[in-house]
């Protein structure tokens, strides 16, 4: 245990450097995100045993994240609180940028109500963070068997009515730093359709504070709005089609704006 609190004392005093410093390198930058997030996962693994697959025990691990992060300088407002339903379940679906997204997740997660995430297999491979995920009640799927993934997310579908679940989902299936939102796939959608279950949008802003082609990473503000729910009821399995559309409409538009807002807000807190 001795042991552990010097690396998270460490990971501390990083961070600390890393907020005074809007120089340092990107790199650093995002092995500070999954080191500390490997380091807060391990310290609270012990105390997730005693309550395996419940989604309390993400509730402390992403308040330590959350003052991660802001002493990285990246700080996040969660906006449409009062769009959340905890009387029912609801598939909610977000735009995809980075690792950063951690955060995001970090932030979502005491308020979006009984939250489950679906990822990819290879996550539960990362050390610490991989078990720490599974504990919390995090869905892993294989994609390169699909009749496997099938069958895990109808048995989720089927959670998400028995005991309201917000299962979180990206629907671009990949990181995505352009402007424009990339096509959604459709797994999500079925999940809702098949347990005729709302479509919660939850758009986050454009990351100004970082880019990953020139590989710059400075503190900043992101906007995270969770948006109305849609419903799916006059929707059916033929019609799917118009479903995306129409969540891909609204989380463009809104993602466009907010980005802009982000933007403006990070440049008046640099002035």
């Amino acid at each position: 245990m001795a042991c552990a609190c010097e690396f998270i004392g460490l990971a501390c005093v990083v961070a600390l450097i890393l907020s005074i410093s809007a120089k340092a390198p990107y790199q650093m930058r995002m092995i500070l995100i999954f080191f500390g997030a490997g380091v807060i996962v391990f310290l609270c693994v012990p105390f997730m045993i005693l309550r395996p697959r419940d989604y309390r025990n993400a509730l402390f691990p992403s308040w330590c994240f959350r003052q991660l992060c802001r002493m990285m300088g990246i700080t996040m407002e969660v906006r449409g609180l009062e769009n959340v339903r905890r009387d029912h379940g609801s598939v909610v679906i977000m735009n995809h940028q980075s690792a950063v997204d951690l955060c995001v997740l970090a932030y979502l997660w005491p308020v979006i109500g009984r939250a489950t995430v679906v990822s990819k297999k290879e996550v539960l491979y990362i050390p610490f963070f991989g078990i720490g995920a599974w504990l919390w009640g995090t869905l892993y799927i294989n994609r390169s068997r699909k009749t496997d993934s099938i069958n895990s997310l109808q048995k989720e579908a089927k959670a998400i009515k028995e005991r309201n679940c917000k299962l979180l989902l990206f629907p671009e299936g990949t990181r995505n730093t352009k402007e424009t939102l990339l096509p959604f796939k459709k797994g999500s959608f079925h999940i809702a359709l098949q347990g005729k279950s709302p479509i919660q949008p939850v758009v986050i802003s454009k990351y100004a504070f970082m880019d990953d082609e020139t590989k710059s990473f400075r503190p900043g503000h992101a906007l995270i709005h969770i948006l109305p729910e849609v419903s799916t009821e006059k929707y059916e399995k033929e019609s799917i089609e118009q479903l995306i559309w129409e969540c891909q409409e609204i989380m463009q538009t809104e993602y466009t704006k907010l980005s802009k807002e982000g933007i403006a807000l990070g440049s008046k807190k640099q002035a």
